[in-house]
């Protein structure tokens, strides 16, 4: 009579050589056997898996199937042959064809199951229009979901979920603002869902984190024609958006100095003329001259020269305000729109520039000639106020060098 070492060892040896993948599983789906076939089918060792739970090997939409399998098996019944899908360790779906039995004890009562499979080979002609388009749906880059009517998620698809501490299973049944990580009612993704509820069609953006979502919403309705819910769609945009920042930013700004360019600048005091005159608020230009800029190149070199245009960008920003445009208006000439500004606050900022750069360590010391314009009172165009900016900024040069050919 042979021993259970034995009869253990017999066993083992028929699990390793099996071609058929035999695991063992509690009534709960917890992995307690697992064959060699297995391992060659799955990908997965026995340690991996031995412990885990049989729906970690399952894609999303085959979860309730298996839960039903284990709850018939608790409820006294089995489906003892079907087709499923299952995930192999690096991720390709695999179409097993699978037996199942009851393990029992002595008393007839239901212990684990028994579950035997082999790999069929579809081709894709094979498999159903619905199981294609849900593979499809699955691969792709984006995340899909419905919810009910009280904004729950019912099902989601997709794989756009790499940016988010929730798993796709971990959705269902969740709402949808814990996965858009915002509570209030009126925040905008919440107040856009309660749109679709009422048969709309809404698209917008939404930044989570430092993500950006684009996120398409319409009605979800019933055969009938009911609103049931909501059909979601969103797509990750960030690097889309990053890169269209990026070219913004170029087309808008000096390369040198990281100022706004003669084009920005010219775009923002025409939207500031026309917002003044709908506001009746006064704001100021300010022009700027970097003086003797040639002979700093001469003396110096050119890389010195770059360096003055930058140290007076960095000045130039250090005084103006967030809602204030500095620029590089082109050459040795730049400007700043001070918003909501007079002629007192305006005199102010360009006497904190000249101070600023007076007491500069860095050699060569610069200088700049400044020159300045009100709206409305120098001016109600962009070409008056400019003029006007201009023949100020002339004059003090003028004088300025009257004063020293007079020293001199």
């Amino acid at each position: 009579m042979q021993s259970n070492s034995q009869c253990e060892q017999m066993l083992a040896a028929i699990l390793e050589s099996a071609d058929e993948a035999i695991v063992g599983m509690t009534l709960e789906g917890v992995i307690q056997l697992w064959s060699g076939g297995a391992e060659r089918l799955y990908g997965y060792s026995a340690e991996e898996v031995t412990g885990q739970s049989l729906l970690a090997l399952l894609p999303i939409y085959e979860v309730p199937a298996l839960q039903e399998v284990l709850q018939s098996v608790r409820d006294g019944k089995l489906l003892e042959s079907e087709t499923v899908e299952r995930l192999h360790k690096f991720g390709s779906r695999i179409n097993v064809a699978v037996r199942r039995s009851v393990v029992r004890d002595e008393h007839g009562a239901a212990t684990s199951i028994l579950e035997s499979g082999r790999a069929i080979r579809h081709t894709v002609s094979d498999i159903p229009l619905d199981r294609q388009l849900r593979q499809v749906v699955e691969q792709m880059p984006l995340l899909l979901w419905t919810t009910d009517q009280q904004l729950h998620i019912t099902s989601n698809w997709g794989s756009g979920l790499q940016h988010s501490e929730l798993q796709a299973r971990e959705l269902i049944g969740r709402p949808v603002s814990e996965y858009l990580k915002c509570a209030g009612t009126n925040m905008t993704p919440m107040s856009h869902h309660y749109a679709a509820l009422r048969g709309e069609s809404v698209q917008f953006d939404y930044k989570q984190q430092d993500r950006i979502l684009e996120i398409h919403l319409e009605p979800l309705r019933s055969p009938l024609g009911e609103i049931v819910g909501c059909i979601g769609v969103g797509l990750d945009i960030t690097q889309r958006k990053r890169t269209e920042e990026q070219i913004r930013y170029q087309a808008t700004h000096d390369a040198l100095t990281g100022l706004a360019n003669y084009r920005e600048f010219m775009d923002t005091l025409e939207r500031e003329l026309r917002r003044t005159e709908r506001s009746h608020h006064s704001f100021a230009v300010l022009l700027l001259d970097l003086d003797d800029l040639k002979r700093i190149n001469d003396r110096f070199g050119h890389l010195t020269g770059n360096r003055a245009l930058k140290r007076l960008a960095v000045v130039m920003k250090g005084q103006c305000r967030a809602t204030d445009l500095a620029a590089r208006y082109g050459g040795d000439e730049f400007a700043v729109i001070l918003i909501d500004s007079d002629h007192g606050m305006a005199q102010h900022v360009a006497q904190r520039v000249e101070t600023c750069l007076r007491v500069g360590q860095e050699e060569p010391q610069i200088s700049v000639t400044i020159g300045m314009a009100v709206y409305p009172t120098d001016g109600r165009t962009a070409q008056d106020l400019l003029e006007a900016a201009d023949q100020q900024l002339y004059g003090r040069k003028k004088r300025t060098l009257s004063q020293k050919m007079t020293a001199g």
